[in-house]
């Protein structure tokens, strides 16, 4: 089952839910005893079947890896956690690798140089990526759409990943972007009050604006205060997916509360145009594209399953890799956990003393060693964080270099990227100080968008 156990997972679902749907029409069609009987036991055996490769997945799953929207582990090997393999998250998915090809093709087409994050192969998987470079280079209209879940006051470095991108494409394709806070999710899936997601939301909404989004065409909006143009696509959705697809895609099972069971269609839908009649009306024909980290795919890989048959426009991704906790491999920022992160709202000196005291080292373990092997870029975490934010390609390849040969220590690795860090934060800061009540509320009005290209 190696490779395709997960495929196979999908296709005996599929298989089950098809079988099902057969009996039930059979049924409401008044069909004979035998029939009915005939269908009922196919049924039977690919239910049967399903059970049976599921048992077998889930054997051949302890240890491996564990995506969740909700939960980032690495494999454990003898007992040690690994890093994420995410070239196997393109296989479990069924997403694409992004090729150079397509990098090449934004580049030709925009006349941009790819961001950092592109070209450096951050970001790194994708669903029909192709297809709006094809609406682009067709003048055709698309808009952007993200999210963020409220759970802190302040966003980290790992949240601004996808922010900073977006922010990118927005300037660079002159679209609208939708931007989602998922204040009810995170009050069912966290131990987190209504009050405080509510509070977290306009806090969070700060930093985003920070980052330079063009107020003229992005709409942010709160699931719990915009739910009356959701909710009727939400409808739509509800009707088109079952419980078992609900449980194969999320991992939900008979103990999952029903808050959580029906969550995932209130982030599937603003991938539909629709869903935004003060930017596109009734019009239900014009596609987005998703730039997330590549955990959120369970939800998108399911909408695309079923919007051919709401008769809508399928979502394109794009897909990053994660932002590591400082403590490295395996994992991600968490914004419960401080020690892992750095927040948009730390002070220089909070910056330094976490990076100084916590991120994960790449170097070995006496000078000597180190001067004789060299440190080793993958694991150590002050590169990586270089890779995401220090722009300027030819000084990232010295580095790597002079601290792959021993020339470099892991301190001077550190310093750099503290002065990288308090460079971007205190802008952040000071941009997020002028960010007034009035501003948030415009961002997150409900307001004509213009969309069309030119």
């Amino acid at each position: 089952m190696a490779a395709s156990a997960t495929q196979a997972v999908r296709d005996l679902d599929a298989a089950v839910e098809t079988q099902a749907q057969a009996v039930r029409k059979l049924k409401e069609n008044g069909a004979s005893k035998d029939e009915i009987t005939a269908a009922v036991d196919e049924l039977k055996k690919r239910k049967a079947d399903l059970a049976a490769h599921k048992s077998e997945k889930a054997e051949e799953d302890k240890g491996s890896q564990k995506i969740t929207p909700w939960d980032v582990q690495g494999a454990v090997v003898d007992g040690v956690q690994q890093g994420v393999d995410y070239n196997k998250l393109i296989d479990t998915f069924g997403c694409s690798p992004l090729p150079q090809s397509l990098i090449e093709r934004f580049e030709q087409l925009t006349g941009r140089k790819a961001h950092m994050m592109l070209r450096r192969g951050m970001f790194y998987a994708h669903r029909e990526f192709d297809k709006i470079l094809d609406l682009y280079e067709k003048k055709k209209p698309f808009y952007l759409y993200t999210g963020r879940g409220p759970s802190s006051d302040a966003l980290h470095m790992g949240h601004m990943v996808p922010f900073i991108f977006c922010q990118y494409l927005q300037e660079v394709f002159d679209v609208p972007i939708v931007i989602q806070m998922t204040d009810d999710e995170k009050f069912l899936f966290k131990d987190q009050s209504l009050v405080d997601s509510k509070r977290f939301m306009r806090e969070n909404v700060k930093d985003i604006i920070s980052v330079g989004f063009n107020p003229d065409k992005t709409f942010i909006f709160s699931n719990m205060e915009y739910i009356q143009y959701l909710y009727p696509n939400i409808l739509e959705v509800n009707k088109k997916i079952n419980i078992n697809q609900l449980n194969n895609t999320f991992g939900f099972d008979d103990t999952t509360i029903v808050g959580k069971v029906a969550f995932p269609p209130v982030q599937m839908v603003p991938c539909f145009s629709n869903t935004f009649p003060h930017i596109f009306g009734t019009k239900k024909d014009i596609p987005c594209l998703i730039p997330a980290a590549i955990d959120q795919d369970p939800y998108f890989r399911l909408t695309r399953n079923i919007a051919g048959g709401l008769k809508y426009k399928k979502c394109c991704t794009i897909y990053s890799k994660f932002f590591p906790a400082l403590q490295g491999a395996g994992s991600k920022m968490s914004a419960s956990v401080d020690t892992s992160a750095i927040f948009t709202c730390d002070t220089p000196k909070q910056i330094a003393k976490k990076v100084k005291k916590y991120a994960f080292s790449g170097g070995r373990e006496t000078l000597e060693e180190h001067r004789e092997k060299g440190g080793d870029c993958e694991v150590d975490v002050a590169y990586q964080y270089l890779t995401f934010f220090l722009d300027d390609d030819v000084e990232l390849r010295t580095i790597h270099d002079r601290y792959s040969s021993g020339e470099m220590l892991t301190s001077e690795v550190k310093d750099k990227l503290i002065e990288v860090l308090v460079e971007f934060t205190q802008k952040l800061q000071a941009r997020r100080a002028t960010v007034t009540d009035a501003e948030i509320d415009l961002f997150c009005s409900v307001r004509p968008i213009s969309y069309e290209r030119k």
